[in-house]
């Protein structure tokens, strides 16, 4: 494990000072991560938008099929996507003007984290929410 993929400053960057989340993956099932995750999100105060294909509404909120369909500004793309597929959701972060992109527990690619951090985008992999919010006490 990288220790630069898990910044200090850019937990802190999405965990105080971003509050509007797109989940990538996030479905109405309570009992995927996603779903527990994003409650949490919210729980925290922050605002989640679901990205999924089928756009579902989940945790009250309007869900849209990709990043770029949703028509206001995301702040942190948090991605619920295996490895080989995470990628793509970074680039599409930082093209519709993302602050940060979140990769989740044993998501890693290597290459869409600097791809991400070269374009000034704030990134952290193979870690989530809960355990950075944990880690504080």
């Amino acid at each position: 494990m990288s220790t630069s993929w898990q910044d200090p400053k850019a937990v802190s960057l999405m965990l105080d000072d971003c509050d509007t989340w797109a989940v990538v993956g996030l479905s109405g099932n309570p009992d995927r991560t996603a779903y527990r995750i994003a409650r949490l999100l919210q729980e925290r105060g922050k605002r989640i938008i679901p990205i999924h294909p089928k756009a579902p509404t989940v945790l009250g909120e309007q869900g849209y099929a990709t990043l770029a369909d949703v028509p206001f500004p995301v702040e942190v793309v948090d991605v619920f996507r295996r490895s080989e597929s995470a990628g793509e959701f970074a680039d599409q972060a930082v093209a519709v003007g993302a602050k940060a992109v979140w990769f989740q527990l044993g998501v890693i690619d290597e290459d869409a984290f600097a791809r991400t951090t070269e374009a000034g985008v704030a990134m952290v992999m193979d870690t989530c929410p809960a355990i950075e919010w944990n880690k504080r006490g």
